[in-house]
């Protein structure tokens, strides 16, 4: 998987990290009628809404008013035109995660984005059952005091999550203003992503877009599955790259929406679940070929990422080839 980590350059991002800012803003004509929250969020881009939502509950935001400041408290208080508020942003607190220096495939790396690609096996964020040795951990390390805060933490903020057990690329922001523009652009659909798996059969259309809303299952609490109502609406766009005599396929699979487990779940759905997948796999794996069913993972990789770069706007785009183990998988189906 491939990770950004936005590397922030700019000397805000360095007196965030270790000293108290403040920061004056008078409310413009256009910003009238909003919400003080939103209204912040849009004359400091740099933060997130989550950020300055936090700072607000804490009374870090003051009104100016005949009698002085006064503490404002509501995040849906309406602003006025000339209104003028003061910001009081502390430094990052250290994150509560420890920093690990472990080995990371590092794609591309300037003053502003570190790239990754993700081994499969590697956890992204600690998880109880999953305490360390993650990619959260790695980065923490590997970025050392570079880090100027995620929601006023010390941390990578982590975009959009992959499995454990799947390969590829994943965009991590470093402070605020990286992760509120990448977060913007997988919510506008203009970061992309797109998969690479091995799946059983082959799907009667060799492209489309599988439709379903993505929800807890109603009765195996630890799996996801398409529900018929609720859940989130999910589109998963696929075209069949190359068929293979022993009953598998090899998909690319683009996001359109990023639910829990998406793609296992839509191309199960399909009728086509992945090879190797312990939740969503076939269920008997009696008579067909060995070299396949003993794969050990879902058959999963995250190839190409791109998007906006969200300090210098350039386009980026990045692909990360196939990992040994589904290279050799694919060699053996090509030789079989």
């Amino acid at each position: 998987m491939i990770l950004i980590i936005a590397q922030g350059a700019e000397a805000v991002y360095e007196s965030f990290m270790t000293t108290s800012e403040t920061r004056t803003l008078i409310i413009p004509p256009v910003l009238q009628g909003e919400r003080l929250d939103k209204a912040l969020a849009a004359l400091l881009p740099e933060f997130s809404r989550a950020r300055l939502q936090s700072l607000i509950a804490l009374s870090q935001v003051t009104l100016d008013t005949p009698r002085g400041a006064k503490p404002v408290r509501d995040a849906a208080a309406k602003v006025k035109p000339g209104e003028i508020y003061t910001l009081v942003i502390p430094p990052a607190a250290p994150s509560r995660v420890e920093a690990q220096s472990i080995t990371l495939d590092v794609v591309f790396e300037d003053a502003h984005l570190l790239v990754i690609n993700k081994p499969a096996g590697m956890t992204v964020h600690p998880a109880p059952g999953s305490p360390d040795k993650t990619l959260v951990n790695a980065l923490l390390a590997h970025c050392g005091d570079t880090l100027s805060g995620i929601g006023g933490v010390a941390r990578p903020g982590i975009v959009h999550r992959i499995d454990k057990d799947t390969s590829g690329l994943l965009a991590v922001a470093k402070h605020d203003a990286a992760h509120a523009g990448l977060s913007a652009q997988l919510a506008s659909r203009t970061l992309k992503r797109n998969y690479l798996a091995l799946v059983w059969g082959t799907p009667k259309a060799s492209e489309g877009a599988i439709t379903g809303n993505i929800g807890r299952h109603p009765k195996h609490r630890q799996k996801m599955t398409v529900l018929q109502s609720g859940g989130r609406h999910a589109v998963t766009h696929y075209k069949v790259l190359r068929r293979f005599a022993e009953g598998v396929s090899l998909v690319e699979c683009r996001l359109e929406t990023g639910r829990t487990h998406q793609i296992r779940v839509h191309m199960q759905h399909l009728g086509h679940p992945l090879v190797g997948d312990p939740v969503y796999g076939k269920k008997s794996l009696a008579g067909l070929h060995p070299v396949v069913t003993g794969f050990p993972r879902q058959a999963l990789h995250a190839w190409k990422l791109s998007f906006i770069h969200p300090v210098t706007q350039a386009p980026m785009a990045f692909e990360a080839p196939l990992p040994p183990d589904m290279q050799r998988l694919l060699a053996q189906l090509g030789a079989a």
